[in-house]
């Protein structure tokens, strides 16, 4: 989404980072008046724009994920899982390998289900071939037509072995659905080829390459298709494994439909894998998805490389684990029971993690090393390294100790934040300067207990510190119910039955007697239930064990996690008879809440404020829930369109689906799972211009907001809209394998604006112009390079064509700035305008030379190689690398790139028909005359960041020379042809046919050549200047659960803090914490309390000084200013004559007159913010104030 707009601002001046605009003024003793105000738009106007989420870049980048605070916990560092580490690998190269961790053959015979690769993926013909069974008796012709379908398209297909497959598929109950593509991610690992990165783009910057090319060999089974299997078969399947097979023996009932999105009416009765199988292949082309009904035979689970079961009774668990761990299979058990969840891994004795948390290594300049027995490394200027004690590093640019450089790895002891210690190094050469230290990823291997030794000595991961004792009670309630229903004839507890549960409570007594009787019991009562916010929850954790398995990436449970949220249950006590079925399909779900909260459910209303990632799932949940289905509704927005990216996480979207609205496009998809759903779709984004529709009305009738936004201003205004409409908000974020929810409840908690994250690191400007020593500083100036020659001088110049009024507001800016755009538009429209291709390459060279020659010429011409410090230290040391001019090469495929890319791009600006033969570009570009160039004395550069910023102040505050301005505004006026068509280009970075990233990636590496800085390929180059959102599918189903869950609570009429639960998460490490939401800040003036909830309610209309009276009179406070979002209405230094014509005039007026705005018919109210003085005279915090228009 790309709802990046600024906030404008609808909500209590508490949450803002930053005074309002009277105190601002008061504070900083301003005496002028505020009238120059802009358009008033809330009791906020100013807010923090820059705010991190998630230790993410800059929040107004359009692309982001939905991403949110961890300010409370830092993720990367929370101590791992308890594992056992038996070996631990020094190899400094870890792609290659994978040991441990390798696909299972295929068995020799038996008819169960083929994993082998329906094609050979290097052929090209087959996109998506697709055919199911609809009903659960198996048609082998069909099955047989599938396969020569497939086979028919590339002769190395062995049509024997699809036909033999066939034919057994009678014997065996077995149906496939097979889903194929010649550019396939399982055939691309397979042949060395490349995987599907317009596809795949944002999850590979989470998994890499090499992980994802293991997931592209793993063959998986999937054991139980019920709400929580497909759950985990949606997300491993967007995960792009190689293949995945869909096992089932059970038929689709009306309790299904709860939460198995994927399931009809018109299924009940048929298989559940069969009736799925073709929806689930749908979402992606490039996993081989088939179902199969028989058997699960030793022969059948051998040729899998991870086998999840999720409805398996205990004696299957028992058997399947036993072969599993024998065989190097990785096994996981998961369920979900009403409220309640188990997961159990097992993934052998010799599993080997190749990154245990997925964190980027971590590299620091040396300052210094000592030469002794313990060698001590010192970082540069007082930097903190950042390593951890047993890390390993490697050097590069050593300079004396030259035995470091390129060195195995080598385990580090942290002695301080600045120092660490690296052994003997009493026998290399002694240390002179520079060197780089780089954090070195060392594979682990850890050992799994069986599932049989693991039940008897379990170990847990704890994920709420308020329930410790938990985990031990669920492990014997888990166990308990397979005996109750081995008992009871394989039926489960009735709902709320006060009988069953005694029983079951007996048998778990019988297993272990000091469990916690009261959590058992209601175990006994919801265990028969289902919700899908759970299974989505559960769902994500478990997929991304599976990839975990496949992958070797991150470090898996170890072994049991078990989960409840038994603080969604509502506050008054649920009868049997209120938790009997309907015949609905919500029977599992009033099975847990009852069917008075199901009634309360339906007449909710709730806003989605997003329909990327996050927004499906959240949607797909209240559809399930059926929220809204009576007299309530949803809302959804969204401004954006569909792209190919989306579709590895937006689980709504199909390919065909590319290009349309997101909002539409998911308000049909839910309901097509779920008629019954009212969704409301918009296809705008949510702020200032959008008020007419999403006004004070609008959001007077929600009962809630869930934000699934992509940025940090749209999230503040959001959270303003909530607290001045005082309704519930629940915010979900994600960032790779990290997330977070936070839950904000009316007149109890703190909001979202409350807590404010650290300020983005921003480059040194200095370091950015002249002294670059990272890949992200040379990325950063290329981007900046795209945006001041494609965007800015190009939009300038069509202003200025377009606009007659440009020149006069232009010549109103500060200092130097009129002269600098002035020169800027006589270059494009005079000076630089090219009038065919050949004057663009031309350009494009000339460009190339003064980057990349010319300007290090100067900057060495300043400061040479040889020049030292006034301390005597060498200059060109430390962050300062001494640079080299490029000698431009046709030859040369990067120098070319970047003419080919510039010279194109120039053209496309200029509306001249492009080249794209490079042989051509390259002919163009030797016959270009490059001057010579020579350095001149006299040009300053500066040498430090303080010296870099005043002289970029300069540009405002310098004098402009208005004879040079007058003389270029008479030169356009003559000599402009305000014909010419100019079009500004705007970064896209996904487009890969638009050589935006060419140019980028080709002046990126450049300059990095220019300061011997390792180049970067086009993916990096891409997450870096393109400011990507790592983001995988798990992540997004897990938080968006946990969000929804919130919403059951809200929804339940719960307001107590302690129901509630803040979550944050880090898959990859495994760490997941919930905690109590943080109340709201309380205030006081006099004896009352406040918090951002209150305000002052003022009935209109009034004038000025009835205003001001009813405050002095009713609440004892003087107002000493006034304001409107950024107008100052009324203040005790304004002039007495503007004071005095104000005074008598009606609030409103006073409003339209000050901000020069008219108030609109569908502004109910307008919100004040008011400084005042105690009866004593002194100052004191108050609450802002909402005035209803009449």
């Amino acid at each position: 989404m790309s709802l990046s707009e600024s906030a404008s601002c609808t909500s209590t001046r508490a949450t803002s980072s930053e005074p309002p605009l009277c105190k601002r003024l008061k504070l900083d003793e301003a005496g002028v008046d505020g009238d120059a105000g802009g358009v008033s738009a809330g009791p906020e106007a100013s807010s923090s724009s820059s705010r991190r989420k998630l230790a993410a870049a800059a929040s107004s980048n359009n692309n982001y994920e939905n991403h949110d605070k961890a300010d409370d916990v830092d993720m990367l560092k929370v101590t791992e899982t308890a594992a056992v580490e038996t070996d631990l690998c020094v190899s400094s190269s870890t792609s290659d390998s994978y040991s441990g961790n390798t696909s299972k053959p295929a068995a020799a015979g038996g008819g169960d289900v083929s994993t082998s690769s329906a094609v050979n993926k290097e052929s090209s013909g087959i996109n998506n071939c697709a055919s199911s069974s609809s009903s659960s008796k198996t048609n082998s012709v069909d099955t047989e037509k599938a396969a020569r379908t497939v086979s028919s398209t590339n002769s190395n297909v062995s049509s024997t072995n699809n036909n033999s497959h066939s034919s057994s598929n009678n014997n065996n109950n077995s149906s496939a659905v097979m889903a194929a593509n010649s550019n396939s991610a399982a055939g691309a690992a397979a042949s060395g080829g490349d995987i599907d990165e317009s596809l795949y783009s944002r999850q590979l910057y989470v998994l890499g390459h090499d992980a994802m090319r293991r997931m592209a060999n793993s063959d998986i089974l999937l054991s139980g298709l019920g709400g929580l299997g497909l759950e985990i078969a949606k997300n491993v399947i967007l995960g792009g494994v190689k293949s995945i097979t869909l096992h089932d023996t059970a038929t689709c009932t009306l309790n299904d439909l709860s939460s198995q999105f994927y399931l009809t009416q018109s299924d009940i009765g048929k298989n559940r894998a069969e009736a799925s199988c073709a929806q689930l292949a749908e979402l992606n082309s490039y996993v081989r998805t088939l179902s199969y009904t028989g058997p699960l035979t030793d022969e059948c689970l051998a040729k899998y490389r991870v086998i999840v079961l999720t409805n398996s009774d205990a004696a299957e668990q028992e058997r399947i684990g036993k072969f599993a761990h024998d065989n190097n299979i990785a096994l996981i058990i998961a369920e979900t029971r009403g409220l309640f969840a188990k997961v159990f891994c097992d993934f052998g004795d010799n599993f080997t993690i190749y990154d245990q948390d997925g964190a980027q290594p971590v590299s620091t300049m040396i300052a210094s090393i000592t030469h002794d027995a313990q060698g001590v490394v010192t970082c540069l200027d007082e930097t903190r390294h950042g390593f951890n004690d047993g890390d390993y590093v490697t050097f590069s640019e050593v300079q004396g100790m030259q035995q470091l450089n390129g060195c195995q790895p080598i385990k580090i002891t942290v002695l301080g934040p600045y120092t660490f210690s690296i052994g003997d190094t009493s026998q290399f050469d002694a240390y002179k300067s520079g060197g780089v230290a780089t954090q070195v990823k060392m594979p682990k291997t850890i050992s799994f207990k069986s599932l049989a030794e693991a039940y008897e000595n379990p170990e847990f991961l704890i994920s709420d510190f308020a329930k410790l004792d938990a985990p031990a009670t669920l492990h014997v309630a888990f166990s308990a119910l397979g005996n109750y229903m081995t008992k009871h004839s394989g039926t489960m507890p009735r709902p709320w039955n006060d009988e069953d549960a005694a029983q079951f409570l007996d048998i778990c007594k019988s297993l272990k007697s000091d469990v916690d009787e009261q959590l058992v019991l209601q175990f006994a009562k919801i265990c028969s239930g289902n919700t899908c916010p759970m299974d989505a929850a559960i769902g994500g954790i478990v997929a991304q064990e599976v990839l975990k398995a496949c992958s070797g990436k991150f470090t898996p449970i170890f072994q049991w996690f078990y989960y409840d949220a038994l603080e969604c249950l509502p506050e008054e006590a649920i009868t049997e008879e209120d938790a009997q079925p309907l015949g609905t399909r919500y029977d599992a779900q009033i099975a847990i809440f009852g069917r008075k909260f199901q009634e309360k459910l339906a007449s909710a209303k709730w806003f989605i404020v997003g329909a990327g990632a996050i927004g499906c799932e959240l949607l797909k949940n209240f559809g399930m829930l059926g929220l809204g289905v009576g007299d309530g509704q949803i809302f959804v927005t969204d401004m954006d369109l569909i792209e190919k990216s989306n579709l590895n996480r937006q689980f709504l979207f199909r390919p065909n689906d590319v290009q349309k609205p997101k909002a539409l496009t998911a308000a049909t998809a839910i309901q097509r799972m779920n008629p019954d759903v009212k969704v409301t779709a918009h296809e705008l984004r949510v702020g200032a211009e959008t008020e007419k529709v999403f006004s004070e009305e609008f959001f007077g009738k929600l009962h809630g907001v869930a934000n699934a936004l992509d940025n940090v201003d749209a999230r503040i205004y959001m959270d303003r809209k909530c607290i001045f409409n005082r309704i519930p908000l629940v915010e979900t974020g994600t960032l790779g394998t990290m997330g977070n929810v936070q839950v904000i409840v009316p007149f109890a908690t703190e909001s979202y604006s409350s807590s404010q994250d650290p300020p983005e690191k921003s480059i040194p400007i200095c370091t950015l112009k002249n002294f670059p020593n990272a890949i992200e500083h040379t990325l950063q100036w290329a981007r900046d390079a795209f945006e001041g020659v494609f965007k800015q001088a190009a939009e300038n110049a069509a202003q200025y064509i377009s606009d007659p009024q440009f020149t006069e507001r232009i010549l109103k800016l500060p200092g130097i700035q009129p002269l600098e755009i002035l020169e800027s538009i006589k270059k494009a429209l005079l000076d630089d305008k090219p009038k065919s291709f050949a004057d663009c390459v031309e350009w494009a060279r000339l460009y190339w030379e003064d980057q990349y020659a010319n300007q290090i010429k100067q900057l060495l011409y300043n400061f040479p190689p040889n020049q030292v410090t006034s301390s005597g230290a060498p200059f060109w040391s430390g962050p300062k690398r001494c640079p080299e001019p490029l000698v431009f090469d046709v030859e040369d495929s990067m120098h070319l790139d970047y003419i080919y890319a510039a010279a194109n791009l120039r053209a496309a600006v200029y509306g001249i028909d492009q080249v794209r033969d490079r042989q051509k570009v390259a002919e163009l570009v030797q016959q270009v005359k490059v001057p010579e160039f020579k350095p001149r004395s006299g040009v300053k550069i500066e040498t430090n960041e303080a010296a870099a910023a005043a002289a970029s102040n300069n540009f405002d505050d310098g004098e402009v020379d208005q004879d040079r301005v007058d003389k270029i505004i008479t030169e356009l006026l003559k000599n402009a042809d305000k014909s010419s068509k100019i079009t500004p280009l705007e970064f896209e970075k996904d487009d890969d046919s638009n050589l935006h990233m060419d140019f980028i990636v080709a002046c990126s590496n450049l300059r990095a050549t220019n300061y011997k800085i390792p180049p970067a390929d086009r993916h990096k180059s891409k997450l870096i200047a393109g400011k990507i959102i790592p983001a995988i599918a798990t992540t997004t189903s897990v938080l968006s659960g946990l969000a929804v869950l919130e919403v059951i609570k809200l929804i339940a009429g719960h307001r107590d803090l302690p129901k509630f639960k803040n979550a944050f998460a880090n898959l990859a490490l495994p760490f997941m914490a919930f905690s109590e939401p943080l109340p709201a800040a309380k205030n006081k003036y006099y004896d009352k309390e406040w918090t951002l909830w209150d305000r002052f309610e003022v009935t209109g209309e009034m004038s000025l000084q009835e205003f001001l009276n009813y405050f002095d009179e009713k609440e004892k406070l003087k107002i000493t200013m006034l304001s409107q979002g950024v107008s100052m209405l009324y203040s005790f230094f304004m002039p007495k004559a503007k004071c005095s014509e104000r005074l008598p005039l009606p609030m409103s007026e006073v409003v339209r007159r000050v901000s020069k705005r008219r108030i609109e018919p569908y502004e109910r109210s307008l919100v004040f913010e008011i400084c005042c003085n105690d009866v004593d005279g002194e100052d004191v915090e108050v609450p802002y104030v909402r005035y209803t228009l009449p």
